[in-house]
């Protein structure tokens, strides 16, 4: 009987064993799938050749608070990670980082960077070249990689829906007036949680 007891207790150790690794294995492959897949400008060019999608560039800096928030926020919200991890590659830049991009047949750098500085330092050639005028700035580049538009600010997760929507599907392109984008934006109704 002392036999059969100890034998159901090493299968059932190695049961509960088992399980815990599938199970921490299976939790590290959902933590890991939720987040969103960011590269650099040059990966997602590249990997427009294979596939094509659209570009989501999120421009940012070290010192910008409200870049924090929308990166802890926004970025991180399931819905969000989800959409454009299947819909566009990501792009993270830092707009007054030391990167060099090339780019519309040019190469662009960041000359004045100062690697002793904290806080701002120069400003990128490439975030001048797109005219980025304030951070954070969520730029959409078009599956040739010609910029669409900018978003400029914070925007929350049923904010920013929208406009990867609108960018998406191309109805960006639709538009003649400005009225035509408040009329979109009055009819469009979020899906995303937070």
């Amino acid at each position: 009987m002392v036999s059969i007891k100890k034998t159901f207790l090493s299968r059932l150790n190695h049961y509960w064993l088992v399980t815990i690794i599938i199970f921490c294995i299976g939790f590290s492959s959902f933590a890991q799938s939720k987040k969103i897949n960011w590269m650099t400008f040059a990966e997602a060019i590249e990997a427009q050749k294979k596939v094509p999608k659209k570009i989501l560039m999120d421009v940012y800096t070290t010192w910008c608070g409200p870049c924090i928030l929308m990166d802890k926020n926004t970025f991180q919200n399931p819905d969000v990670v989800n959409y454009v991890n299947k819909y566009y590659y990501a792009v993270k830049f830092n707009g007054e980082g030391n990167e060099t991009v090339y780019f519309f047949n040019r190469t662009f750098n960041n000359p004045n960077f100062d690697p002793n500085r904290n806080g701002r330092n120069a400003t990128h050639q490439l975030t001048q070249f797109l005219g980025v005028t304030g951070y954070p700035t969520v730029v959409f580049f078009s599956e040739n990689a010609d910029p669409i538009m900018p978003l400029v600010g914070y925007y929350k997760p049923q904010q920013i829906e929208l406009f990867l929507k609108m960018i998406k599907q191309g109805d960006y392109q639709i538009f003649s007036k400005p009225e035509d984008f408040e009329n979109y934006q009055k009819n469009f109704r979020p899906r995303f949680r937070g």
